[in-house]
């Protein structure tokens, strides 16, 4: 019998998504509006006819569905002076099993002076398997203020998902006039369940949050955060001009009631954006 030669068969790499989003908003009067909007790939933008004319409202989404190894999401965001605005997404991100490399998450945001940005992302579910490293980068100009929060639920507690292999990197960075304000690094590999179950760590919650409010009054507001938390594990402290909270929890919802407590605070009574509320 005459044997033909094995072919060597390559495995098709995957595809993966690639996004970019670039919004600048600039003032206009008693209005804001919007100077720049950029969208490529699965990261996409709309503009919601805004609940209060002087601050423009802007909500994020990721088309492809979730985000998986490999992927690369990269999004800019930019205030001129005296600009009022607010960035959210549109639902939860989920973050999927990663084969081989991480997904890469970049979040970059300047605020000029006058200029007052919120950016209130829902949350981040990481599924078991997950590999992401995530970057939040925010600069501030002389009086600028910003509100914005960070929240990661370890994998589908409902449906009694543990995570027990992943890998996170995820970093918050602030300044204000080039000067290094806040660095905050949160680093987690191998078994998160376990890991998270540590009194030290995170004492059994599966949800995180960090809330970071600059503004050159925030101290004022720290009593009521530090109420808003009411008996979760969570706490707030205040240092040049600004306010960072962390709030651990059970699960997703217990997380969002406490969230949505303390933003109400920061954001003085005024209705979440209409995202949050569905």
């Amino acid at each position: 019998m005459n044997f033909m030669p094995a072919r060597q068969i390559e495995l098709a790499v995957a595809q993966r998504a690639k996004g970019r989003l670039g919004l600048a908003f600039k003032r206009d009067g008693a209005r804001t509006r919007i100077e720049e909007f950029y969208q490529l790939g699965c990261l996409k933008a709309r503009l919601p006819r805004p609940v209060d004319a002087a601050v423009l409202e802007a909500v994020t989404m990721n088309i492809g569905g979730g985000v998986a190894g490999g992927d690369v999401l990269a999004t800019r965001i930019e205030l001129h002076s005296g600009a009022r605005a607010c960035v959210a997404s549109q639902a939860a991100e989920r973050v999927y099993r990663a084969l081989a490399e991480p997904a890469e998450v970049s979040t970059e945001i300047s605020v000029q002076s006058g200029a007052v940005l919120e950016y209130l992302p829902q949350e981040t579910i990481l599924f078991d398997g997950f590999g992401l490293n995530r970057s939040l980068e925010v600069a501030l100009h002389g009086d600028a203020a910003f509100l914005g929060v960070e929240s990661l639920v370890f994998g589908r507690l409902a449906m009694g998902e543990a995570v027990r292999r992943g890998a996170l990197r995820d970093r918050i960075m602030l300044t204000r006039d080039g000067r290094l304000v806040l660095r905050d690094m949160t680093r987690l590999e191998g078994d998160i369940s376990a890991q998270l179950g540590r009194g030290a760590v995170a004492r059994g919650a599966m949800a995180v949050a960090s809330i970071v409010f600059a503004r050159a009054d925030a101290e004022v507001y720290l009593d009521g955060v530090r109420d808003a938390l009411g008996g979760a594990h969570a706490g707030a402290s205040c240092f040049e001009g600004v306010l960072f909270a962390r709030v651990l929890a059970l699960n997703g919802a217990a997380l969002r009631r406490v969230v949505v407590a303390v933003l109400n605070v920061l954001r003085d009574g005024r209705p979440m954006p209409r995202v949050w509320q569905g």
